[in-house]
């Protein structure tokens, strides 16, 4: 029996569908418009965008650690009377990618008892700070940067995985949908089937054609149909139900599937996998090489590098130069020129300390060094993984395409059973007994050619889902 379609309206039409379809054209729910929904409407795809947006903020609150900074500080001292001094310097300070940070500012002092270190009136400053061992190829402001780019990528990889996995979850809810649909048409088309046939053995019982035995045969064969057609319309309640869980509007409200909306027709067609990649050593190169999963590790080995690097700092010695040419007045380049930077009109300082055991600075190093082998392995594992499981589905869908050709050629052979039953049944041949039982078996042999179908199907889908391909 065809699978039954129906008329939907635009009111109960699926949300964000792009589909252009005639107000009276037939509605049917296919795999690829699940996934269109799911990747714009799920709550969980769209908590994989915000995790990309909190990633951009990261990296924004990253990139402050190099803005320039503007301060001042205006101090002041009076004494019993006596103005001991008062003091302003606004200073502006810009850090540079190395280390380096240039600085300059004006001093503005006065007062009756300056320390003598100050020099009196107005003067201004234009300098850098340089460190000359630890923090000058690596520090914590270049590697936070450095990481939160990386990062930055990474959640784009991180929403792949989760849109790749929850695609994989609606795929699965949907043919059990598919499989529950037909089967529940499978044992309907049986159930109006022997309710004609009881009626036209009711009619030959009352010609004295046949035995009344033969009325309770029917009847327990329609009954034994009528319940397998409830239990089936029952389990294609609950997976409509499932798959509504996938199921989400634009309005970032749930929509609950009407079971009025069916499976298409041509639900089995093979076209509709012309655009999966089904060669094993394709899917191999793609796991290995694009898989989100894995390309989360390469990310993380990249980001705990800046980390080991920036721990090695910690074995360096601290030493930073601070060196600032000096003018008299608020221009800081006004005497620029006139004598050589370590002539006159200057100031610097040089700071060193370094741990004598350095104790703190090796454990983390080694720290560092333990993380990276650990994700190394856990990275080899998952890509071992990876191709085992590409593999086993990969074995699993050509299987099950050989196991579909037997079953369609072992339900056409019981059809045939059934029909020649039928034929001599008709001629006095036979009994409904034999024909109840060649029906059983043929009923049998459909339902799992359609549960091979639907599982051959989730299996393709599968196959793409563990290359990572399903994104």
């Amino acid at each position: 029996m065809k699978i039954l379609v129906i008329q939907l309206s635009l009111t109960v039409a699926l949300a964000g569908l792009d589909v252009a379809i005639a107000q009276d054209s037939t509605k049917t729910l296919n795999p690829v418009q699940v996934m269109e929904l799911v990747r714009k409407f799920h709550p969980v795809a769209k908590q994989a965008v915000l995790h990309i947006e909190k990633s951009q903020a990261d990296l924004l609150v990253a990139r402050g650690g190099f803005d320039p900074v503007v301060g001042a500080y205006v101090s002041s001292k009076r004494f019993e009377g006596t103005n001991y001094y008062r003091s302003t310097s606004p200073e502006i300070l810009i850090p540079t990618w190395y280390g380096i940070e240039v600085h300059s500012g004006v001093d503005n002092y006065t007062g009756e008892r300056l320390d003598p270190t100050m020099t009196k009136g107005q003067s201004a400053f234009l300098g850098v700070s340089v460190p000359l061992a630890r923090d000058l190829i690596m520090d914590k402001r270049r590697a936070s940067l450095k990481q939160a780019r990386i990062f930055r990528s990474l959640a784009d990889t991180e929403q792949r995985q989760v849109i790749n996995d929850l695609l994989m979850d609606a795929m699965d809810a949907y043919w059990q949908w598919v499989n529950y649909h037909n089967q529940f048409l499978i044992v309907q088309a049986n159930v109006v089937i022997n309710a004609q046939r009881l009626d036209f053995v009711r009619k030959s019982l009352l010609n004295g054609e046949r035995a009344a035995i033969d009325t309770i045969e029917t009847l327990a064969q329609l009954q034994s149909f009528q319940y397998q057609q409830n239990q089936y319309k029952l389990e294609f309640r609950n997976a409509g139900l499932r798959l509504s869980a996938f199921l989400w509007n634009d309005a970032a409200e749930p929509y609950i599937l009407p079971e009025t909306v069916l499976p298409p027709a041509d639900w089995d067609n093979q076209q509709n996998m012309t655009d999966f990649e089904l060669d094993l050593a394709s899917l191999l190169i793609a796991a290995a090489q694009t898989h989100p999963e894995l390309r989360t590790y390469d990310f993380k080995l990249r980001a705990l590098d800046i980390e080991k690097r920036l721990k090695f700092q910690q074995l360096l010695p601290k030493a930073d130069f601070r060196y600032n040419h000096l003018s008299k007045g608020y221009n800081a380049l006004a005497s620029a020129g006139e004598h050589a930077i370590f002539d006159n009109n200057y100031q610097y300082g040089f700071k060193f300390e370094i741990p004598l055991r350095l104790s703190a600075g090796r454990g983390e190093y080694k720290m560092a060094q333990l993380k990276i082998q650990e994700t190394r392995l856990d990275q080899t594992q998952k890509q071992l993984d990876l191709e085992v499981k590409v593999r086993q589905y990969h074995n699993e869908f050509n299987t099950l395409r050989e196991q579909i050709s037997l079953q369609s050629l072992n339900y056409a052979n019981y059809q045939q059973l059934v029909k020649a039953e039928e034929l001599r049944f008709s001629n006095g041949e036979s009994s409904l007994f034999l024909i109840n039982s060649r029906e059983n078996k043929a009923l049998e042999a459909r339902q799992k050619l359609v549960e091979l179908k639907t599982k051959y199907f989730k299996t393709a889908y599968a196959l793409q889902w563990s290359a990572g391909l399903l994104d």
